[in-house]
């Protein structure tokens, strides 16, 4: 018979500041050699390998041979939510060079979370769909004092949102995948209590989806290191344009 849940047999693996590290930088759903995990973790590559070890026998990462060399990701959704859930009541880390102020900026401003967008970008998509009447359900907004079950950086309970004909249509026309989202067994809609804005982004499969479909028509692309998202030009001009989202309040700047 099995006892409580030994969270501390979790929080352990993630206890050591370079394996926390490892750990955020593969939070958006990648998979990455070592190699790069070792500059992410800022080790020498024999540490960076026990490391990685100890977090794939601890059941937070799982390595994937892929020809001759081997990718490390996250073992699931669940890690991912259970770091997002960290990083809501982590203080935040200290900024000591003009490089690190702007890596966290960009994580706040646009990231993935496993493999839906986040941060401000993420809750102004969710805002400009629901202003839209593409979804409903709620309004976007967190509110402690009503929210029984939905913590932050976790997969909200309180709320059912629902995409409505119009949403179908609209994200139809902009290419998202709808038949897919259909016919796979993961939950369409699920939404996340986004750690850094305390407000609704999309998840589950239509999450998902649209995120893909903004990475395919390079509306967002990847930063080339860490987990952040870039909006490009067209993203800015198509985003607005298609979807009224809101990027003043995304870029931080007056509206």
């Amino acid at each position: 018979m099995n006892g409580d849940a030994d969270i501390a047999a979790v929080a352990g693996l993630l206890a050591e500041p370079a394996r926390a590290r490892i750990a955020m930088a593969l939070a958006d759903g990648r998979a990455l050699p070592a190699s790069v995990l070792a500059q992410e973790a800022g080790v020498a590559a024999s540490t960076a390998s026990g490391h990685l070890a100890r977090l794939c026998d601890g059941g937070l990462l799982r390595a994937e041979r892929h020809g001759r060399h081997r990718y490390f990701r996250l073992s699931g959704p669940e890690a991912a939510r259970a770091i997002e859930a960290l990083a809501r009541v982590a203080p935040p880390a200290p900024v000591r060079s003009l490089r690190e102020g702007t890596r966290a900026h960009a994580v706040r401003t646009a990231r993935l979370c496993y493999d839906h967008v986040a941060g401000r970008l993420g809750t102004a998509l969710m805002a400009a769909l629901l202003t839209r009447g593409a979804l409903t359900g709620g309004d976007g907004r967190h509110d402690p004092a009503t929210a029984v079950a939905d913590r932050l950086a976790a997969p909200g309970r309180d709320l059912d949102y629902r995409l409505t004909p119009a949403g179908a249509a609209l994200l139809g026309e902009l290419g998202v995948d709808l038949d897919g989202v259909a016919a796979g067994r993961r939950p369409a809609i699920r939404y996340c209590v986004d750690w850094s804005e305390q407000r609704h982004h999309l998840g589950g499969a239509l999450g998902a989806a649209l995120a893909a479909r903004l990475l395919e028509l390079t509306w967002l692309r990847r930063a080339p290191a860490g987990r952040a998202l870039l909006l490009t030009d067209a993203g800015r001009d198509g985003l607005a344009r298609e979807l009224g989202v809101d990027l003043a309040a995304v870029e931080g700047r007056d509206a």
